[in-house]
């Protein structure tokens, strides 16, 4: 049967089908990943930003097309992680502004549609690097063009559309050196294949097969048993350490005027890796950096910061290529079990040192879900589980763990991270679960709490004024000093909240600290605060520059 036409329905399932098959398969592209730096798992940032489409495409699925491809993207861009799902969603962009004016599809305008993804896709990237998913996407739209021009079967057109993108992927070693060493082949190249697969079938009316079947041998072709890509790498090839991300909401009244390709020119010189993506409102901002604070400084010239997720992948390395070691301790039914919520490699490392037996990544604009919660607690798979939330925003969710689980789980509500260490010097894997709750309850009660972040917009608290961009230091949930300059806010919080009974300050410094800075505060509290001990760790956490932890 002969399909000349797309209406919003066969669109729908296209994607739907083409999202369904890249969750089919997500594991193993995950594997592939390799380019440029191991800053996350590929399939799973492609599958979470085709979701998070998919979504909100199926909110207007009785529209017409031009408006649920609108919704497809919003969504998209709002759940893009990673390079691959930004430039995903960049891809699918392009596709869609391409047919704003059409209520049906043939195959001219599909491939019309494919190639202006491709130059959107392309435009977004500050250096544009071949053997990559823009590869495949480039050469899988040009022979859409070839194709369309003789071939009105849409069928047929994406059959062609599926070869090219499959050979094209197989030619990404050649394209990338890195790729060719490791053996495998690109894998944002590999999610864009099955995503189209996925279309296809959908046009065909066929089901998706066992996605273990159809994993070519080729593409294995080093990657022995189930080692990953990323362990034939050295972290000292990750010349920018941090993965950092994040939305800036435009604010036409207040701010610079935004041009994409000049804030693009100006990210550039910080990093590399780089993607920005925008629409009228909001724009998507991925860079690999050494400098993460910078980059945000930049950024809020034009609105403000949301939804910011800053990874540490020279970390996130180290427990890649550790993996097996880890998911084997984990399957090893023990007594006691710890999950915490912690953002920031110092904090998870601290928190690790304590006992804790896993990290949820997770905190403040970042809470995970219960079901990430339920999920943590069957990977620990403990006779008894203590869930440490370390945030007022997660402590709800942790409590419906409880409720929906048969688990022997025993919530400690933590809502800081001081408290959660708190709660764990409390506790003792000899005494019993009531003694442990009890005296953990009671930890977490013997530590006060004060934390330096940034302000995002001019406001008036307990006639105190505070300037957007400057810092604030909070005593809990208390503002009690503000002042445009980040050490000078953490000296004058520490006057305040650092008493004559106070013993211990633990200082967790985040990603936008410099050396320059701790060396400035270390010497103020050597002669400020002579009559406590005081301790400075690397906390790597965002949001806040300093957490403090007060005994």
């Amino acid at each position: 049967m002969n399909i000349n036409k797309i209406n919003s329905a066969l669109l729908l399932n296209m994607i739907q089908m083409g999202a369904k098959n890249l969750s089919n398969h997500r594991d193993f592209v995950n594997k592939l990943n390799v380019f440029p730096v191991p800053d996350g798992d590929t399939g799973t940032n492609m599958n979470l930003s085709m979701g998070s489409g998919l979504k909100e495409m199926m909110v207007r699925q009785t529209e017409e097309l031009p408006l649920i491809l609108s919704a497809f993207i919003r969504g998209l861009l709002m759940g893009a992680r990673g390079n691959s799902g930004v430039i995903l969603s960049q891809l699918f962009r392009g596709f869609s502004e391409s047919l704003q004016e059409e209520t049906e599809i043939n195959s001219s305008a599909f491939a019309a549609a494919l190639n202006n993804g491709v130059k959107v896709a392309y435009q977004s990237v500050t250096n544009p690097v071949e053997g990559t998913i823009l590869t495949v996407a480039k050469d899988a739209a040009r022979r859409a063009y070839e194709v369309a021009e003789t071939e009105d079967d849409l069928v047929k057109l994406m059959e062609e559309i599926v070869i090219e993108a499959k050979q094209s992927l197989e030619r990404t070693p050649e394209l990338l050196p890195i790729l060719k060493e490791v053996g495998v082949v690109d894998s944002g190249g590999k999610g864009l294949v099955v995503i189209y697969e996925g279309f296809l079938a959908a046009l065909k009316g066929d089901e998706l097969g066992n996605p273990d079947s159809e994993i070519d041998i080729e593409t294995m072709v080093q990657l022995e048993h189930e080692r990953s890509a990323q362990s034939f790498i050295s972290a000292d090839s990750i010349e920018y350490g941090y993965c950092t991300e994040f939305f800036v909401e435009l604010d036409q009244k207040n701010k610079t005027s935004f041009e994409e390709t000049k804030f693009r020119n100006q990210l550039s010189e910080y990093g590399d890796s780089l993607l920005v993506a925008s629409d009228a409102n909001l724009v998507k901002i991925h860079i690999h950096t050494e400098y993460p604070g910078k980059v945000m400084n930049l950024a809020q010239a034009y609105g403000d910061l949301v939804n910011i997720d800053i990874e540490n992948m020279r970390k996130q390395y180290e427990k890649i290529v550790n993996n097996e070691q880890e998911t084997s301790s984990l399957l090893e039914k023990k007594k006691f079990g710890i999950i915490a919520v912690a953002s920031g490699e110092g904090l998870k490392e601290m928190f690790t040192s304590l006992g804790t037996t896993l990290i949820i990544e997770g905190g403040q604009t970042m809470n995970p879900s219960t079901e990430d919660l339920l999920v943590a607690v069957q990977k620990v798979n403990a006779e008894y589980t203590f869930i440490l939330p370390n945030n007022k925003n997660i402590v709800l969710a942790a409590n419906q763990v409880k409720s929906l689980s048969e688990q022997n789980i025993i919530i400690i509500p933590t809502k800081s991270i001081p408290q959660g260490i708190g709660a764990l010097f409390a506790f003792d894997s000899e005494v019993s679960i009531e003694e442990n709750e009890e005296n953990m309850l009671d930890g977490m009660q013997n530590v006060k709490t004060a934390s330096v972040t940034y302000a995002i917009r001019d406001t008036i608290i307990n006639n105190m004024e505070i300037k957007q961009g400057s810092y604030m230091g909070l005593n809990e949930d208390t503002i009690l000093v503000t002042n445009p300059d980040k050490i000078e806010t953490v000296k004058d919080l520490l006057e305040k909240i650092v008493d004559e009974d106070d013993e211990i300050v633990t200082i967790f410094y985040g990603v936008d600290v410099s050396e320059k800075e701790i060396t400035d505060l270390e010497k103020y509290v050597e002669e400020h605060l002579e009559d406590v001990e005081i301790e400075l760790h690397e906390g790597d956490q965002p949001i806040y520059s300093f957490i403090i932890m007060v005994e």
